[in-house]
C-alpha cells in the first residue's frame, strides 16, 4: 500500500507544492510548528534515514532543503530535521526534511 507521500507525490492526494525536481517534491505541511513548515521527500520510496538511501539521493535532499529556504526567504536562518523511527517521531513511513523558519527555533528541540 502506498504511503501518504507516495499518494502526494503521484498528485492522488492534493498538497501546495513549492519545489519538485527529478528526484524530489517538497510540499507545505499540513500541521506546521513554525510560520514556515515544508517537507522535502524522495520521490523514490525510502523508508528512513537507515533505508535504502543513496550518498547521492542523501545530498540531493539537502540541496533541496536549502534551495526550499532560501526560496521561502528565510535568511535569518531555519531548521533541516529528520526523524528516523518511531522513537525518533518519525509518523510516516517515507524519509523526509522538514525545513522549518520564520521564527527563533528552540533548543533543545524537545
Amino acid at each position: 500500500m502506498p504511503t501518504l507521500f507516495e499518494r502526494i507525490i503521484s498528485g492522488e492526494i492534493p498538497a501546495e507544492r513549492v519545489y519538485e525536481d527529478a528526484h524530489c517534491v517538497a510540499f507545505r505541511d499540513i500541521a506546521p510548528q513554525a510560520p514556515t513548515h515544508v517537507l522535502v521527500v524522495p520521490r523514490k520510496p525510502v523508508t528512513s534515514l537507515d533505508g535504502d538511501l543513496s550518498m547521492e539521493l542523501a545530498g540531493h535532499l539537502l540541496f533541496a532543503a536549502r534551495t526550499v529556504a532560501r526560496q521561502e526567504g528565510l535568511m535569518d536562518g531555519y531548521r533541516v530535521v529528520i526523524n528516523c523511527g518511531a522513537d525518533g517521531g518519525q509518523s510516516v513511513d517515507h524519509l523526509h526534511l522538514h525545513v522549518m523558519g520564520g521564527r527563533q527555533m528552540d533548543w533543545p528541540p524537545g
